[in-house]
């Protein structure tokens, strides 16, 4: 215990396990990863869960170019010190938080070892790129796998957004970004992007239950973007404004089931004309977070995961939340509420 009343683990106590629902971040000394730090602590006091904070290496081998052959490798002790002071420094970092932190080196491929993970842990935070070298690439193409096979859902946090989180950064690219946009304004906002699939009503009702635990708005969002070269074949122009007719009377409907389900929330919806991946990166400027699912309809309601949450995952200005397909009780009441997209 420290002075906190808190349980902690060293970084050299062993392999501490993760705790069943408790919110596991994945950190490599990067910004990128401080504000995901900082953002999975905030998440973990406000669902009074443990934090479980985790680095990941593997040792670098080397193949040998003379005639006797072999390979060559590095020090394990070495890269292992230097995990150690990044879980340290990180273990610091959140010390006055008030909830249960411990922390674990690991020695293995990153994405392996947070997928690991994922099956007992509650939520998986990492940043959306980080530092390459001895602790490995944790936030690179590690914050592109982990959203589609993730078994929890899955929170990125950009480091365009460190501003929000109290974070500072000397990335030149991020200063420039902002010098662009300009002073921004959070609203205390949920927002959460839908296509009429059943795994975006799943990603809605996470959504709406983490905007309970935020006190905040759910806005759901349905983007239609502009008919491309794939609906050639249809015989004769589509009357937009009779489908928007259409998408708003089953965004309509979908409202009003998600409030029979959360009766205290404050829920809106948007019916916008747009790419799907364009108008969900706006939203993240502006919110507090966007919630996805992890694959979509396709077609000319949007893609949600495939493309589009890919595109979204890659260009957010804020936190984004994925929520691995799942089945839910809650889903078989939706038809009550009128007609959706994909009903018999």
């Amino acid at each position: 215990m420290d002075q906190h009343g808190k349980h902690v683990e060293g970084p050299m106590g062993g392999d501490p396990a993760v705790e069943p629902g408790g919110i596991v971040v994945g950190v490599d000394g990067s910004e990128h990863g401080q504000c995901a730090l900082v953002w999975a602590a905030r998440e973990a006091e406000r669902r009074q869960l443990p934090l479980h904070i985790v680095t990941a290496y593997s040792v670098p081998i080397f193949a040998a170019s003379g005639l006797d052959g072999g390979y060559a490798t590095v020090d394990d002790s070495v890269i292992r010190d230097g995990a150690e002071a990044i879980v340290k420094q990180a273990m610091d970092k959140v010390s006055g938080y008030n909830i249960d932190v411990d922390a674990s080196v690991e020695n293995g491929d990153a994405a392996g070892v947070l997928l690991d993970l994922s099956r007992s842990a509650q939520l998986l935070v990492f940043g959306t790129r980080g530092r390459g070298g001895f602790v490995g690439r944790l936030l690179g193409s590690v914050s592109s796998a982990l959203p589609a096979h993730s078994k929890c859902p899955t929170v990125t946090v950009p480091l365009y957004c460190a501003d929000r989180l109290g974070e500072s950064t000397d990335d030149r690219h991020i200063k420039a970004e902002h010098a662009k946009d300009g002073p921004r304004t959070v609203e205390n906002v949920v927002a959460v992007g839908v296509d009429g699939s059943e795994q975006a009503r799943v990603a809605v009702l996470e959504a709406a239950a983490q905007a309970e635990r935020m006190g905040a708005t759910l806005r759901v969002i349905c983007a239609v973007p502009q008919y491309s070269g794939s609906l050639a074949w249809v015989p004769a122009p589509l009357d937009r404004e009779a489908l928007f007719k259409d998408i708003r009377v089953q965004l309509d409907g979908g409202t009003a089931w998600i409030q029979s389900h959360y009766p205290q929330l404050n829920v809106e919806a948007q019916l916008l004309d747009g790419s799907p991946v364009d108008v969900l990166v706006e939203a993240s400027r502006g919110v507090e977070l966007v919630v996805l699912g992890t694959r979509g309809r396709g077609g000319f309601t949007g893609m949600l995961l495939g493309s589009t949450s890919d595109g979204v995952l890659h260009h957010a200005k804020g936190p984004v939340l994925v929520v691995p397909d799942r089945e839910d009780p809650r889903l078989a009441d939706r038809a009550t509420f009128g007609p959706f997209l994909g009903a018999a």
